[in-house]
């Protein structure tokens, strides 16, 4: 298991080593000089290492939303988390996730070189979240490892071809090419919500070239209208919490100072995605061309969805106010029935699939389309976790389930074999 861990956790599971990897057998393959294959192969780890840095940042401000939110508003529920629920998942089933995961990431190459489907899957957690997601479920129908990790692989090696091909059309409207795919299991919001935008909106009425009147122009600067967005959520909570409460939760900060702080610490976590996503795909996609034409002709490195917050940064910040309030919506109405699962809606999803979203229908609808396709996901990553949350108890696993929504679609189809068969 040492081996097979540290191929699995410290390559495969370092997107940014995957990456650098990617992009030295593509640069090698090209015979570039060894002064640009030694440029290309650092630049690529060193700006998705930056846009690391910047998610952690962002992560780190809105992880400290949610737990100011959850005091002032007293939240108590399910909390959709891949990163928790695979950490759960990872004490009950290591070998078989590792296994899968790995075996899926070949199967996703051989997809790729013999079907049309030329998407090569490198956001490496998100296949990692996807292999311990296939554990549970074939666990949960009584399977034993060797045919959970044989069924796991080619499950993973399907999603990893099939979910960017979803998204693919729309992908083209955000980017303007067909050089890169989405990397990320929303692929099903991202595309209702260019579809959405595309019949309720008009894309040259873009968020990007919004006219507003007067002062109201320093919001055409995302910086500024990021921070201002983001300053009044926390705010709103942390005036709600109260002073004692804010104060505990940031460790002595004064309570009108620490929302200030983390709106703009926000901001700057952003701003850090947006500059090393820039820099990784101006050395990746050409290096990729590489490997493509030597093994997978026509592949489209398939990357994690960050890659198209700098084509539409206000969009994404719309995307996310948009989601995280069909979220709260969600949440009251399961409240209100008195459902035995109410789902909280936890921002750092809620941000990454928001904005994505928003994005999305941006590119079809402008800014009608980011707003309700936004909306639409934020709907889907709550209903979604909720239907398939039982499969998780059923396993050991609870308090938290899988927000993406192509893991819901594959939960879903799992859960109705497992009805069918009695064993759910």
């Amino acid at each position: 298991m040492n081996v097979l861990e540290f191929i699995v956790y410290d390559i495969f599971g370092q997107a940014a080593f995957l990456l650098g990897l990617i992009a030295l057998i593509g640069l090698l393959l090209q015979k570039k000089k060894a002064s640009q294959v030694i440029s290309g192969t650092i630049k690529t780890i060193v700006g998705y290492l930056l846009f690391n840095i910047g998610s952690s940042a962002a992560q780190e401000a809105l992880t400290g939303f949610q737990t100011l939110f959850s005091e002032a508003f007293g939240l108590v529920g399910v909390t959709p988390i891949s990163e928790a629920v695979t950490a759960q998942a990872q004490t009950l089933f290591p070998a078989v996730i590792a296994l899968i995961m790995v075996l899926g990431f070949v199967m996703n190459l051989l997809f790729a070189r013999f079907t049309k489907f030329k998407y090569v899957f490198l956001t490496g957690q998100h296949n990692l979240f996807l292999s311990a997601l296939v554990a549970i479920l074939l666990k949960a129908l009584g399977l034993g490892d060797v045919p959970t990790v044989f069924i796991g692989a080619i499950i993973v090696g399907l999603a990893s071809v099939l979910y960017p091909a979803i998204a693919q059309p729309f992908m083209r409207k955000v980017t303007g090419s067909d050089d890169i795919a989405i990397g990320h299991y929303c692929s099903l919001a991202y595309a209702l919500s260019g579809w959405v935008g595309s019949k309720v909106g008009d894309p040259k009425k873009s968020t990007e070239s919004l006219n507003l009147p007067g002062w109201l122009s320093i919001f055409k600067d995302y910086v500024v209208s990021i921070t201002l967005s983001v300053g009044v959520f926390y705010y709103l909570a942390a005036i709600v919490a109260g002073q004692s409460a804010v104060e505990a939760i940031s460790g002595g900060t004064h309570w009108l100072v620490y929302p200030a702080i983390m709106s703009l610490t926000f901001t700057a976590g952003l701003y850090g995605i947006i500059t090393g996503v820039r820099m990784f795909l101006g050395e990746i996609v050409p290096a990729f061309v590489g490997i493509s034409e030597k093994f997978i002709p026509n592949a489209k490195p398939a990357l994690d969805c960050p890659v198209v917050f700098p084509y539409a940064p206000t969009a994404a910040v719309l995307g996310f106010i948009s989601a995280y309030a069909a979220g709260l919506i969600c949440m009251g109405i399961m409240t209100a029935m008195g459902s035995s699962v109410v789902i909280i809606p936890v921002a750092i999803p809620y941000f990454f699939i928001g904005a994505t979203a928003g994005v999305f229908g941006n590119a079809t609808g402008g800014w009608k389309g980011c707003v309700v396709g936004a909306f639409l996901a934020g709907i889907l990553i709550a209903v979604g976790p909720a239907i398939i949350y039982p499969i998780m108890t059923s396993v050991g696993l609870s308090g938290t389930s899988f927000p993406e929504t192509d893991f819901n679609l594959i939960g879903i189809i799992f859960k109705l074999i497992g009805t069918v068969t009695g064993k759910f």
